[in-house]
């Protein structure tokens, strides 16, 4: 024992010691387990103990050279660990005393403690949107499309054009506004899709239209400003307002869409579906457009045109953009790929009103500065090649049929809904002829997705039906998905 530890001291001293070191190795167990050096898996043990409470504060630490012989390692390793704790405040070494565990905050332990209990928030918590289940038997989700039916060859050649570009590219990092190629691409596009004349300069890239309603609430929104919304309506916009501090104030549609005449004086902000409205698919007409624009005119107002799948219009040419008619730029104008191509790209844009560029695209820099470069290079060059357009052409005759499909199939039980008129969109709205009860757990019964319509209203009262969509279902599962439904509703 005494050849082992050779400490240079008389065995009375070293005995004192040794047993001064054994008291506080009863209390300690350092494993050095895990990955790193000899010295840094000691620190990490001796640091847990120490923010743990397994050591008391002024409590003696044993010699460097005793721990390391006791450990079996070089007394450097157990020096360096020392040192590293002494710089971080938690031990204190005092010359000719010894190394000292300092006075450290209060440990809660036992049934004191709370776990996951951590600062407060002041935001109200609201609900999640997207967490969807599992796809059943029939998928009539809403909002949804397939991503079998993405151009995969055409985007793989776009994706291995833009990671050349990349390659090439000697820039620093991408534009906050979004690459210039992508900005060319969507304005041109919405010109002739959309009847809306805009520039470049005059579009963000956005991750979705969500990120764009974030962006217009950071710049328009105080607490309490007031909020205008659809009733129903989609309400993930509405609970955006909502963490802003914003009083949203819900707004009644009829067949022509947003009753114009019950908007609140007060209203800052008003937020539109107007080419297909969400959740009930009707179109706003042109006398109530002009009416809503006659409505902001000389006041600070914006307005919030959220055009989520008007790319795709069944009967008639597609109407004209809400902003194609706004003279005074008091119209935000938000628009989405993920209809059209797929929500996981994660790419939206933004038609911004001119006098709100500056605060825009400060906002942006100040979330995460850019939209993700690879992706924006590569949906422009689908663009510049003409991909887009030809998948697009494609989507709207796959949409079409599956529409009349869907169409024909609920037509079949006139005794059970009443299909809302829909001209637009990829899902259309169904209205129970009478009360359903226990509707979630029929659906799940009968291996259904759909949305329940009064999930989209503010309040309990409203119209009670379904939410059909068609993005996802095969086209040979529609008529039977119909009949299933029947028969879960019957």
């Amino acid at each position: 024992m005494k050849s082992r530890f050779r400490l240079g001291l008389n065995w009375k001293a070293w005995q004192i010691q040794f047993e001064r070191f054994w008291e506080t190795n009863l209390q300690i167990h350092l494993p050095l387990n895990g990955s790193g050096t000899v010295p840094q898996r000691l620190y990490r043990d001796l640091r847990s103990a120490l923010v743990e409470g397994r050591l008391a504060p002024g409590q003696r630490l044993p010699p460097s050279r005793a721990l390391a012989a006791e450990l079996g390692i070089a007394r450097q390793a157990v020096v360096d660990a020392y040192e590293r704790l002494v710089a971080e405040g938690f031990l204190e070494a005092r010359r000719g005393a010894g190394t000292f565990v300092c006075r450290l905050p209060p440990v809660v332990t036992g049934e004191q403690a709370e776990p996951g209990v951590g600062p407060g928030c002041h935001w109200r918590p609201l609900p999640v949107w997207g967490d969807r289940e599992a796809p059943r038997r029939y998928n009539f989700s809403g909002g949804v499309t397939d991503r079998r039916l993405l151009p995969l060859a055409d985007w793989r050649r776009a994706v291995m054009r833009a990671l050349r570009e990349e390659a090439r590219d000697r820039t620093l990092q991408g534009e906050c506004q979004g690459d210039i190629g992508l900005r060319e691409g969507i304005a041109h596009y919405l010109g002739y899709s959309r009847g809306l004349p805009c520039s470049a300069d005059d579009v963000m890239v956005t991750q979705g239209a969500m990120q764009g309603m974030d962006l217009l609430s950071r710049v328009r929104i105080a607490p309490g400003t007031v909020v205008a919304v659809e009733e129903p309506g989609y309400p993930p916009a509405r609970w955006v307002f909502e963490s802003y501090g914003a009083h949203v104030v819900g707004v009644p549609v009829d067949e022509q869409g947003l009753c114009v005449d019950q908007v609140p004086e007060a209203a800052s902000m008003i937020y539109v579906t107007p080419s297909h409205q969400f959740p009930l698919g009707m179109p706003m007409t042109l006398e109530r457009r002009l009416r809503l624009l006659d409505f902001v005119r000389g006041r600070d107002v914006l307005i919030v045109e959220d055009d989520y799948d008007g790319e795709f219009r069944f009967d008639g040419r597609s109407l004209e953009a809400l902003k194609s008619l706004d003279r005074h730029q008091q119209v935000a104008y938000l628009g989405s790929f993920s209809k059209v191509l797929h929500a996981d790209l994660r790419l939206g844009y933004m038609i911004m009103p001119k006098g709100l560029k500056p605060a825009l695209r400060q906002a942006k820099s100040l979330t995460d500065g850019r939209a993700p470069n690879l992706m924006q290079k590569a949906l422009a060059n689908l663009i510049q090649e003409g991909a887009f357009v030809r998948h697009l052409r494609r989507m709207q005759r796959l949409y079409q049929g599956r529409r009349e499909r869907l169409l024909v199939a609920l037509a079949r039980r006139p005794d059970l809904w009443n299909c809302l008129p829909q001209v637009a969109g990829i899902h259309l709205a169904l209205a129970f002829r009478e009360s359903v009860d226990k509707l979630e757990a029929r659906l799940l019964g009968a291996g259904i997705n759909a949305e329940d319509l009064g999930d989209f209203y503010a309040s309990s009262e409203g119209t009670k039906g379904l939410l059909i969509g068609f993005g996802m279902i095969d086209d040979e599962d529609i008529e039977v998905g119909v009949r299933a439904l029947a028969r879960a509703l019957s």
